[in-house]
């Protein structure tokens, strides 16, 4: 829930928490077999939410701006193709 007292600066960056989350809260893999799958698709996910926190912090980017990019890398490696833990089989 969002404070409505916020500053636009604290909405972007809690917009650029909430993407890097997004990008690492993946399910956990049912099985071992279904592990390397998952850890692949986890790794890319964190490569991009690492990129995006850098270039915040260090190059000064946009933080709303990072916030969409991620996401629109984080839709081109979805958390599927393994069976997550908790899934039927």
């Amino acid at each position: 829930m969002q404070n409505r007292t916020e500053s636009g600066d604290a909405r972007e960056l809690r917009v650029l928490l909430e993407a890097v989350l997004e990008a690492v809260a993946i399910p956990y893999p049912a099985t071992v077999g279904d592990g390397e799958v998952h850890d692949r698709i986890l790794s890319d996910r964190v490569m991009h939410a690492r990129v995006a926190l850098e270039g915040v912090l260090r190059r000064g980017d946009e933080p709303g701006w990072s916030a969409e990019y991620l996401r629109i890398k984080l839709a081109e490696i979805p958390a599927t193709g393994y069976r997550a833990a908790g899934e039927g089989r």
